[in-house]
C-alpha cells in the first residue's frame, strides 16, 4: 500500500539532561527540546531518535524526531533495543485492537483503535465509524510510516475505506506530500456521513468536516450510562453538540429532552440523530450560549430530572486553568439549581490540565454552595477505547451526582 513514495530516514543518536532522563525511565513519553544536552546529527520529521543513557551509554529508548515541535522527540519504546520496522507497527497494531475486543462484543461498530501516546503512536490517532476508518495526524513524524500503519489498521479492523485528517498546526509547516485534510487514502467514501452504532443508538458522523475525526467517542460510557437512568424523565442536556447524551436519554425512554448549544449547526445535527432512532420522548433545542441559557431556564422556574454538563475543554493551556476552575464552578451553581429535588446532575471535563481531584472537589464545592446537598453515585474515567498509560493523558471525568 504505497500512499505517499518511501520516504528515507536516518537514525539520530542522544543524550538527555538528568532531569529527562529520570522522566524517560518512568516512561514518560515526551522529550523537550531543552532536554537534549547531546545529538549526534540533525534531524528531519519521523527520523528515528535512540535515547543513550549518560554514565552507561547503553540504550534506554527510541522514539521519532519532530524539528517542528518543542516535544522533540516523541518516544515509542522503551527498555531493550528493537528494531521500529513494518513488523514491530503490525504488533503495536495488534495490541491495540486487542485491548479494545471486549467493546466490540457490545452492539457497537464505533471505536477508537489508536489512542496516540497511550497507544505507543504518540500524534496518532484512528477511529473506527462503521467500515470507515479515519486517521488523524498531529504530527510530520508519521509521513514515513504512514504506509505501513494504514495496511496493519486496514488488515486489522476490516475497514473497507480510509479517511485521513491532519491537524491544523501539521497543515502549516513542511512537507504534505500531496496529503490533504479530508482525503480519502483507501477505498471509496459513498457519503461524507457515515452513519454508526454505539450500543444500539445510531449516530452520524461527518468524517471529512467534523471536528476530530467527526465525533466525539470518549464519552459513549457515561452516554450509555444516561441513556439507562433516563426512563420516563425529562434532561437538559448542555453543550449538547450533537446530542450524544440527549438521543441516548431519548433512546432510554426520556419524556422530554432539551439539547442546549450555542451552534445551530451543532443542534441541527443533534435532530438528524435524534431522527435516526425511533425515540417517542420530546426533543427541544435551545440555541443559546450555555451560561446564558442556563440563567435563562433558571429565571423562569424551569427543573429537570436529569441535568448533564459536559463543556469543550476550558484549558488548553497553562495560563488558562484559573480561569476554567471558575467556570467549572459556575456551571456546577447553575446546574444544581435547575435539577428537581433528588434529581441528577452530571458534570464532567476534559480539560487534560485541571487534574479530577481538582475538579470533583470544585464541582462540589459549588453544589454545596446553593444551599442543596448531594451524594456521589458514581465517577468516571475514560472508556475501554481510551487506555491512559502517563499523567498528561488522562483528561476525561465525569461525575453523577443525586441532589437533595
Amino acid at each position: 500500500m504505497n500512499i505517499i513514495p518511501n520516504i528515507p530516514v536516518k537514525t539520530i543518536a542522544i543524550k538527555l539532561r538528568p532531569s529527562a532522563e529520570k522522566m524517560v525511565k518512568r516512561r514518560h513519553p515526551w522529550i523537550f527540546e531543552d532536554s537534549i544536552i547531546k545529538q549526534n546529527k540533525e534531524g528531519n520529521p519521523g527520523d528515528l531518535v535512540v535515547v543513550y543513557d549518560n554514565k552507561k551509554n547503553t540504550f534506554l529508548a527510541c522514539g521519532l524526531y519532530d524539528p517542528y515541535s518543542p516535544i522533540r522527540v516523541k518516544l515509542l519504546h522503551y527498555g531493550k533495543p528493537v528494531k521500529i520496522n513494518k513488523e514491530w507497527f503490525e504488533a503495536i497494531i495488534l495490541k491495540a485492537y486487542e485491548l479494545r475486543k471486549p467493546l466490540l462484543e457490545t452492539d457497537t461498530n464505533s471505536y477508537r483503535l489508536l489512542f496516540g501516546e497511550n497507544d505507543h503512536l504518540p500524534g496518532c490517532i484512528a477511529d473506527v465509524y462503521d467500515g470507515v476508518l479515519v486517521i488523524k495526524l498531529y504530527s510530520q513524524i508519521w509521513f514515513p510510516y504512514l504506509n505501513y500503519i494504514v495496511e496493519h489498521l486496514v488488515a486489522i479492523s476490516g475497514c473497507i475505506t480510509v479517511v485521513l485528517r491532519l491537524s491544523r498546526l501539521l497543515q502549516s509547516k513542511g512537507e504534505l506530500y500531496d496529503l490533504k485534510d479530508g482525503q480519502v487514502i483507501y477505498g471509496v467514501l459513498e457519503e461524507d456521513v457515515v452513519v454508526f452504532r454505539e450500543h444500539g443508538v445510531l449516530f452520524s458522523a461527518n468524517v471529512i468536516k467534523g471536528h476530530k475525526t467527526g465525533y466525539f467517542l470518549d464519552h459513549r460510557h457515561n452516554r450509555k450510562r444516561v441513556g439507562e437512568l433516563a426512563k420516563e424523565k425529562t434532561v437538559l442536556d448542555v453543550f449538547s453538540y450533537a446530542g450524544g447524551f440527549s438521543v441516548h436519554a431519548l433512546a432510554g425512554g426520556a419524556n422530554e429532552v432539551v439539547s442546549l448549544d450555542i451552534s445551530k449547526h451543532a443542534l441541527n445535527m443533534a435532530k438528524e440523530n435524534v431522527n435516526l432512532n425511533t425515540c417517542s420522548g420530546k426533543h427541544n433545542i435551545i440555541v443559546a450560549d450555555a451560561f446564558e441559557g442556563l440563567q435563562n431556564l433558571i429565571n423562569t422556574n424551569k427543573k429537570f430530572d436529569i441535568v448533564v454538563i459536559d463543556p469543550p475543554s476550558f484549558a488548553k493551556r497553562e495560563n488558562e486553568i484559573d480561569k476554567a476552575k471558575t467556570s467549572y464552578a459556575r456551571l456546577a451553581r447553575l446546574g444544581a439549581q435547575l435539577v428537581v429535588k433528588n434529581g441528577l446532575l452530571v458534570l464532567a471535563s476534559c480539560s487534560s490540565r485541571v487534574i479530577k481531584e481538582d475538579f470533583f472537589k470544585i464541582s462540589e464545592d459549588n453544589i454545596l454552595n446553593t444551599g442543596r446537598t448531594f451524594e456521589v453515585l458514581e465517577k468516571t474515567t475514560h472508556d475501554i477505547d481510551h487506555p491512559i498509560i502517563f499523567a498528561e493523558g488522562a483528561y476525561l471525568k465525569c461525575g453523577y451526582y443525586r441532589v437533595h
